[in-house]
Order: structure tokens, then sequence, then C-alpha cells
């Protein structure tokens, strides 16, 4: 069983930045690749961004390819997301979980319980 913790939520000017924190349980935590989600409200769940285990490959939804970094620091069991230039359409409860594949189908087998973030213009 593994516990996600997301951190860093909040509201933001549209321009601006936040980085949001996943911390993980367990000890194998840097033996799984790991994924952040987003929903807005009326929408469905969708990709934002993934890792692999080692950090070495990234891979990133459209919408926020050059705006959003994903890292992971393997030491203290978490995984972050960086987002930069954000936007109105941004404003979503993000989500970390756990996935098998770095593309679609993601094949999440655990989920944070979200963060939200909200931009403001």
């Amino acid at each position: 069983q593994v516990q996600l913790v997301e951190s860093g939520g909040g509201l933001v000017q549209a321009g601006g930045s936040l980085r949001l924190s996943c911390a993980a349980s367990g000890r194998t935590f840097s033996s799984y690749a790991m994924g952040w989600f987003r929903q807005a409200p009326g929408k469905e769940r969708e990709f934002v961004a993934a890792i692999n285990w080692s950090g070495g490959f990234t891979s990133y939804a459209d919408s926020v390819k050059g705006r959003f970094t994903i890292s992971r620091d393997n030491a203290k069991n978490t995984v972050y997301l960086q987002m930069n230039s954000l936007k109105l359409e941004d404003t979503a409860v993000y989500y970390c979980a756990v996935v098998r594949r770095l593309v679609a189908p993601y094949e999440v087998s655990y989920w944070g319980q979200g963060t939200q973030v909200t931009v403001s213009s």
C-alpha cells in the first residue's frame, strides 16, 4: 500500500508560479514511476506529467509542455511539479499518482487526495 500526500496548491495570479509536492509512504518509492494529473470543474481528469523511477525520463501533456517541470527526490520520497507561466485554464485539483506507464494508458495504481490550484486574472 502506498499513501500519497500532495501539498503546495493555492491561489496565484496568471503568469505566476507554484511548486506542488507529493510525499509518498513506503520504502519502494524509488521503484515507482510517478505522475501528476488534474481535474477542472465539470471536466474529466487529465494527464499532466510523468517521470520514471530514476528521473531520467519524463513526459508532458502538450498543454503544459515548456511551462511545467516534473522532478523527484528519491531520498525524500517526494515528487514535484514546478508550474510556471500559469494560465487561467490551469485551474484544477491536481493529483499525484503512482503510474505504470509514462504514456497512455498510464495505469494508475494509487492516487493522492489532491490539492487545489486556482489561477486568477
